[in-house]
């Protein structure tokens, strides 16, 4: 629902981190590569202690001061994710320092593998099939349940996918606002950040491949309703009870549900409930039976709003609402307060809710010594930080981006995101809007910040998208077979720091 007057007081200092994935792959080959050395070398560089987690006896993450340094679904895609930085502490100009010297961390440790990272949203050449998939998957408990279970072909992404996902803190009251702008202007996030064009050493005729990934994860789905998660949704949402109606409505059914309260999702023990039922249908019941997915102990599992708040990480649009409440209601209250407009957000507010809208469109990019030679230092040097520039810019304008998404029919947004994902801006539609969303970005920022969206900039004026460059290092070796130009790619698209 669109306001006229931001409901944000002038006293709200929020924080903005980056979750960043990254493609490893070999330093002269360029084959996909799960890393074996990475961590311990990565230990040895980082300033100060790092505590390593385990899991069945291997190292999947090092928690340092300033974020953690871990793994996506596979020993192959690298997932770096910052502590949240507040507006008062620098916001986006102290979060490019962290980003950077993460960067200068991981990819000195790579070096121990002899491995590097693409500049790539999606490893160009790399095996999809199930003996990859169990040779380099991260073994967390939630992903055999997700294959097993509720049947996703879950290793359609083991080819290091990789996205750019900013996450930036908003007040309670704009949240909904918030998501819905970056939902209705996903085309500009997929297009300006586009940089998976290859798979399985084809082309695929598309700019941004890597978005394809869920519908053919949920192409044997047991459940239909796992799918419809991952839809632009009809309309945007009204408040925090109509997302999260859509998200748990009848016709969806919920993941396991934990034991107890935890805020690790992917490695919590939990329970599977007899019968398949929606989380709507769990809460409102007095108790339901099931099994637990470490043990197989029956049990029976009272709802709580701790279950509430695990599940939001249900669907996989292309921008998702996070948060994490300081004290936990009464079930009672929340159901309650969700059968009334806005009544959420009164609780939320009075529960201490820190929300934040997570950015799952843009892919990863980095600097490589082609766009260096082609755009210069600054462009190159602003890569990493465009996509969290892009969407603070546009969080601070909420207005103005409301304004613009009305000019539009919410459908043909959804339309633009998928031309997004063919044509980039190679598409002439596609290339207007992107630029009028930059533009209010652009006054969403501070002077200091402006020159993060620089890359983002450059791409909107020349309408050279990461894919697009690519592409002609692919060309460029006409005759060569996949394994040469791999090696190429590796050689002129590897990341590196500009500075």
């Amino acid at each position: 629902m669109s306001r006229t007057t931001p409901l944000t007081p002038s006293s709200f200092d929020p924080a903005v981190g980056l979750e960043l994935e990254m493609v490893v792959a070999h330093a002269t080959t360029g084959h996909s590569l799960p890393i074996k050395h990475y961590f311990p070398a990565l230990q040895a560089t980082l300033e100060g202690a790092a505590q390593p987690v385990t899991l069945d006896g291997r190292c999947v993450a090092l928690l340092a001061d300033d974020g953690e340094y871990g793994l996506d679904n596979g020993f192959n895609l690298l997932e770096t994710s910052t502590r949240p930085v507040r507006r008062s502490e620098g916001g986006l100009l102290a979060l490019a320092g962290i980003v950077n010297r993460g960067c200068r961390h991981v990819f000195d440790a790579l070096r121990a593998d002899t491995a590097v990272v693409l500049n790539a949203s999606q490893h160009p050449d790399c095996p999809r099939d199930l003996e990859w998939y169990r040779r380099v998957r991260v073994e967390r408990p939630i992903y055999r349940e997700l294959v097993e279970y509720r049947g996703w072909r879950h290793w359609e992404g083991i080819d290091a996918k990789a996205q750019n996902g900013a996450n930036v803190q908003v007040s309670v009251q704009d949240a909904v606002r918030a998501l819905n702008v970056m939902i209705g202007t996903a085309a500009a996030h997929v297009a300006l950040f586009a940089n998976s064009p290859l798979e399985a050493g084809r082309r695929t005729g598309l700019k941004e491949t890597r978005m394809t990934v869920w519908p053919r994860v949920f192409h044997e789905s047991r459940f239909a309703g796992d799918a419809m998660l991952t839809r632009f949704p009809p309309r945007p949402f009204i408040d925090l009870g109509d997302y999260f109606r859509w998200m748990f409505r009848p016709g969806t059914v919920t993941r396991s549900l934990p034991l107890a309260r935890r805020h690790d999702y992917k490695s919590a023990p939990t329970v599977l409930l007899d019968g398949d039922p929606s989380l709507s249908a769990f809460l409102a019941s007095r108790g339901w039976t099931g099994r637990r997915t470490d043990t197989g102990e029956r049990v029976e599992l009272a709802p709580d709003a701790a279950h509430f708040e695990h599940s939001q990480i249900a669907h996989f649009m292309d921008a998702r609402l996070r948060y994490r409440l300081a004290t936990l209601p009464a079930l009672e209250q929340l159901m309650a307060a969700w059968r009334v407009r806005d009544g959420l957000e009164a609780l939320f507010e009075d529960c201490g809710a820190e929300i934040y809208i997570e950015g799952r469109g843009p892919g990863a990019g980095f600097a490589d010594e082609v766009l260096m030679a082609e755009a210069g230092e600054a462009v190159a040097d602003s890569v990493v930080m465009s996509p969290a520039a892009l969407q603070w810019g546009l969080l601070q304008r909420l207005d103005d981006a409301e304004a613009l998404l009305a000019c539009w029919p919410w459908q043909r947004l959804s339309e633009l995101r998928d031309r997004a994902m063919k044509s980039a801006l190679a598409d002439a539609e596609v290339a207007a809007f992107s630029k009028a969303v930059l533009e209010i970005a652009r006054e969403g920022l501070s002077a200091a910040e402006r020159p993060f969206l620089a890359y983002a900039e450059y791409v909107s004026e020349t309408r050279r998208t990461g894919a697009d460059r690519m592409l002609e290092t692919w060309a460029s070796m006409p005759g060569a077979d996949a394994a040469r130009r791999l090696a190429m790619v590796a050689e002129r698209h590897r990341a590196i720091i500009p500075l």
